[in-house]
């Protein structure tokens, strides 16, 4: 099983050194992370939200590719119908390029309305944008020369994309899923899959199952890294700790509960509902001490998951010493035993 990290910076409004200074923690935080041994980091995309979420994950992003040298880049998820395709299919292979090849895309089409509503963008074309956009970003890494495309919402003409990603064919494209209709879709159309922070265990292992015998049916190749599944994580090592984690969460929820998808997930559809959770009784988070969290951790591998991307509310070097330290030699395969001769 690998370990990364899902979410971004957290930068407060009020002055140039205050969001400045979230930016500076979160990129330390990093680059402990892949001292420590995670394996990838994956950047969200939000707009107006008033609360500090990435916006520009791509610049963030650069940004980490040249104080990291191992660790994958991930988006989580860029939200095509907001971007000129050309202009992005040229910043993502820049950053492969800057990374060494170590991008992964994830693309979205979006679910929020107010960030539809700021940008005047119709919610319900989303969908044929997000297509659209795709159609036009494959093409750009995959045209051997100068090429010209004529849509319903972009037109370029005898153009080429520079640089070239370094990855081959094109970084790989993950996309968020939770739905049945939309797991099969990412499966049948060569996408990494993304899941929620919010399914419950068994849900998640259903959802994987689901991705793994849809790219069976299609005769695609799976490989359970190309499914990452996103855990809220909340070590705590005393009672204190753990009621504050328990608020922690349901405030998240809260704010977050909007992404919820698929059958099991109704009840986060309305916050308001989950004050009548017990969330001592969810499963979905990596809530409690190092023992607590390996055992929710092993209940997901031996559903098939071994791809993990933790996102940590408190986003401290704490955590993740305690975590690398405690609770991933649980899943680190020991080496072979070297025979002596006799």
């Amino acid at each position: 099983m690998k370990f990364g990290l899902f979410g971004g910076a957290k930068a407060s409004r009020g002055g140039p050194t205050s969001d400045s200074h979230g930016y500076r923690d979160f990129i330390d935080y990093v680059m402990e992370a892949e001292e420590l041994g995670f394996h990838s980091s994956f950047l969200v995309e939000h707009h107006f939200t008033g609360y500090g979420q990435v916006s520009a994950s791509l610049s963030l992003l650069s940004f980490l590719a040249a104080r990291t040298s191992a660790m994958r880049l991930g988006t989580a998820v860029v939200v095509l119908p907001w971007h000129n395709p050309v202009l992005l299919a040229e910043q993502v292979a820049t950053l492969d390029l800057l990374s060494n090849g170590r991008v992964d895309f994830g693309v979205g089409k979006g679910y929020r309305p107010p960030e539809f509503e700021g940008f005047c963008i119709p919610q319900d074309e989303a969908t044929e944008r997000f297509d659209e956009a795709i159609e036009i970003i494959r093409k750009a890494w995959s045209a051997t020369g100068r090429f010209s495309h004529h849509g319903k919402r972009w037109n370029f003409e005898n153009i080429v994309v520079e640089p070239a990603p370094v990855q081959k064919p094109h970084p790989p494209f993950w996309m968020g899923a939770g739905s049945p209709e939309s797991i099969a879709r990412a499966a049948r159309e060569g996408y990494n899959l993304l899941l929620d922070q919010i399914g419950s265990i068994d849900l998640t292992i259903d959802r994987v199952a689901a991705f793994k015998a849809e790219c069976a049916r299609v005769g695609r190749a799976y490989d359970p890294m190309k499914v990452g599944v996103t855990r809220a994580l909340y070590v705590v090592m005393t009672e204190e700790d753990r009621q504050k984690a328990y608020a922690m969460r349901a405030q998240q929820i809260r704010t977050i509960g909007g992404i919820a998808r698929g059958p099991g997930a109704e009840r986060y559809h309305n916050p308001s509902n989950f004050a009548d959770t017990n969330i001592a009784d969810e499963d979905a988070a990596l809530l409690g001490t190092p023992d607590e969290i390996i055992a929710r951790l092993k209940r997901l591998e031996a559903g098939g998951i071994e791809n993990v991307l933790l996102a940590d509310a408190t986003a401290t070097k704490r955590s993740l010493r305690i975590f690398a330290s405690e609770i991933m030699p649980a899943f680190r395969t020991p080496a072979p035993v070297k025979r002596v001769a006799e």
